[in-house]
């Protein structure tokens, strides 16, 4: 693959401009001299000038060509747009102030979006109502279907998905390797970062004191498993954070799982109004019990998305360290085809 061009002099902006490459996954073809970029200039997927080389550059009459930008480390210089538009690019960015966008440039031509994955949130309408179990189980059961699937827990006191499925000991980051992150992370940084096992891979806490996930750091990590994968599931609390608001203003749905009691609707009811304010599609799960499924869902005014039927032996299993049963015959494995089945159709 060809790779972005960048043609100065000044080797403290080269320093910048590779730093900042390296913060996107890519390589660049650096040339000194106007002439050493002629080879380069139609083939490179994007080209970033120094404002050092554009009257140089200029000279030489480049052919027009989409995706030009001229970088400069002077504030406030009169001269800079004079020499954006002699060298035909389409912006101007000044650094250090616009690392982040020039970060992104350069992301866009190495790791092109490929996928445009589902964000799929699951939260309970109680403690206990079994929400991180549906969440892994629609993970698991996705990713054996071959769907590239990112599991996110969400849930800093939910004792940790890793441990669920248990896979605690597994090598990989947590979330408290990557709570620093601000901006574009690639995906495929990511998914060889975090643990994958089962085709599925897995970002969760670390055992001990949780720090709470920074908005912008889940808001890079559910961008990225877009870019990557078919579907991202991200386990939420019950009490919505700033990392949880991030992750429901991107959802496709948001399942919310119901005991079906009146203590388990009408705490249902006082979660949906926090889930409500920051996304669109709500669904109920109803876990059954002694209400009918409809007079939850009239109840909460949602529309329905399905039951969950008390699944003997789940409980046992899942405390020996076993995956969630999601054979066709359980009600954990019926669910889940049947929701994947409206997310992706036929052809998952």
């Amino acid at each position: 693959m060809d790779r972005p061009l960048v043609i100065t002099e000044d080797h403290d902006l080269l320093d910048d401009l590779l730093r900042v490459a390296a913060a996107a996954g890519a390589e660049l073809d650096v040339a000194h001299v106007p002439a050493h970029a002629r080879p380069y200039w139609n083939r490179a997927p994007l080209v970033v000038v120094g404002s050092d080389m554009a009257d140089a550059l200029a000279a030489t009459g480049p052919p027009p060509r989409h995706r030009v930008i001229l970088v400069t480390h002077a504030s406030e210089d009169p001269d800079t747009w004079r020499k954006c538009v002699a060298v035909g690019a389409q912006t101007v960015l000044e650094l250090p102030s616009a690392e982040r966008q020039l970060v992104d440039e350069f992301a866009d031509v190495v790791e092109p979006q490929t996928r445009a994955g589902h964000v799929v949130c699951v939260a309970g309408g109680r403690g206990g109502a079994g929400a991180s179990v549906l969440a892994t189980s629609l993970a698991l059961a996705a990713s054996r279907q071959r769907v590239r699937t990112l599991l996110i827990d969400a849930d800093p006191l939910g004792g940790g998905l890793d441990v669920l499925l248990g896979q605690e000991e597994t090598g990989g980051a947590r979330w408290s390797d990557l709570v620093a992150r601000e901006g574009r992370v690639s995906f495929t940084a990511l998914q060889a970062a975090l643990p994958s096992f089962a085709g599925l891979t897995l970002l969760s806490f670390h055992r001990g004191e949780v720090e709470a996930i920074p908005a912008e750091a889940m808001r890079s990590v559910i961008e990225a498993g877009q870019r990557g994968f078919d579907l991202v599931v991200v386990d939420l609390p019950r009490h919505p954070d700033q990392a949880a608001v991030e992750a429901l203003g991107r959802a496709t749905t948001t399942l919310l799982v119901v005991t079906a009691d009146v203590r388990g609707v009408l705490a249902a009811a006082q979660v949906l109004s926090g889930l409500r304010r920051h996304t669109g599609e709500v669904r109920v799960v109803v876990r059954s019990g002694v209400l009918d499924d409809d007079v939850v869902t009239t109840s909460l005014g949602m529309p329905y998305a399905g039951s969950l039927p008390d699944q003997p032996r789940l409980s046992a299993a899942l405390n020996r360290g076993d995956f969630p049963p999601l054979s066709r015959r359980s009600s954990l494995g019926r669910f889940c085809a049947s929701f994947l089945h409206s997310l992706f159709g036929d052809s998952p």
